[in-house]
């Protein structure tokens, strides 16, 4: 039961119960919730401020030390560019003494910075230049597709015998490629001596497999010149020999399947360094063994393989 309230009312000599208005209640419910509230706050301000949690006290830790080491990031951030740089030159100097020219870029056939001074080349100039260009690509398409019908008809002639045509040793990129065949300067004596092969820059203990089907013609081991040597004969009259070996896992008359382990890379006999010193020969005759490497290669990728066979000075046996 509520209680109810009475007052005594001196005027009329009487007592009367205490009646409220709607207002009256409102306002004291208002006046509750007020006093709720800012209790409310001034709790949680005093938690806040004067009281942390261990979360917090943590992440007060962590900033603080974050706030320290912010300070020293942009001095270390230019320390290691200048390191960079400095790296960088080095190893720019140590490629041109090894090999006598400059260190590939990312893709050395396409560059494009010919094409920043094309603001101030008259456009006469310019429409001459790549009419002469579109001219001599057409023409160059021309041959291509007629080389491509001649390779076509010959791949169509009873018994054609399709050459070795896989790189004998698996994730190579085209920086790997070193000198191929020509005049190259020798590491050792430091002049132009004829380089039959081509030098495939992989570390000691990379496996070599065979590029097609052959027998092994012969097995030398040797600390000196060539070091240890497979030769294999191929189908149609091709030989392809692999130089400066380790370990050896084939005997001389053996009959490998294409992709067969047969050694590993090493820098025996003559070697500057360890690498595969990889030759083709048809009918006796040494060929380029970078045009029989299409079957491991993409279109876009010969054409930087070609042009770091080409421009490596300097062999590596």
């Amino acid at each position: 039961m509520s209680k109810k309230t009475y007052i005594f009312d001196a005027a009329a000599i009487t007592v009367r119960k205490v009646t409220r208005s709607v207002w009256t209640v409102l306002w004291s419910i208002l006046r509750v919730f007020l006093v709720s509230v800012s209790l409310f706050i001034v709790i949680y301000l005093i938690l806040s401020l004067v009281l942390s949690t261990d979360t917090e006290k943590r992440l007060r830790r962590e900033n603080r030390h974050y706030e320290k080491v912010f300070e020293s990031i942009p001095e270390k951030q230019e320390l290691l560019s200048e390191s960079l740089e400095i790296l960088v030159w080095k190893d720019g100097r140590i490629y041109e003494e090894v090999f006598h020219t400059k260190a590939p870029v990312v893709d050395p056939v396409g560059s494009l910075e010919f094409l920043f001074g094309a603001d101030t080349i008259p456009d006469g100039k310019i429409v001459t230049y790549t009419t002469k260009k579109a001219d001599a690509l057409l023409k160059t398409a021309g041959e291509v597709d007629a080389a491509f019908e001649k390779i076509y008809r010959t791949m169509g002639e009873k018994g054609f015998v399709m050459p070795p045509m896989s790189i004998p040793v698996k994730d190579v990129s085209y920086p790997q490629i070193g000198a191929s065949e020509g005049l190259r300067i020798n590491p050792f004596y430091k002049t132009e001596v004829v380089h039959h092969g081509l030098d495939i820059i992989v570390p000691q203990g990379s496996p070599v497999f065979a590029p097609a089907d052959g027998v092994v013609e012969n097995v030398v081991r040797s600390s000196k010149g060539d070091g240890n040597t497979i030769t294999l004969a191929h189908a149609g009259g091709y030989m392809t020999r692999y130089l400066h070996l380790d370990e050896i896992f084939v005997e001389r008359g053996q009959r490998v399947k294409r992709g067969k382990k047969m050694a590993t890379v090493g820098m025996s006999g003559s070697a500057y360094a360890p690498h595969l010193h990889y030759e083709v020969k048809l009918d006796g005759v040494y060929r380029n063994p970078v045009n029989y490497l299409f079957g491991s290669l993409e279109p876009d990728e010969y054409p930087n393989f070609l042009f770091m066979s080409i421009n490596t000075r300097q062999s590596m046996d």
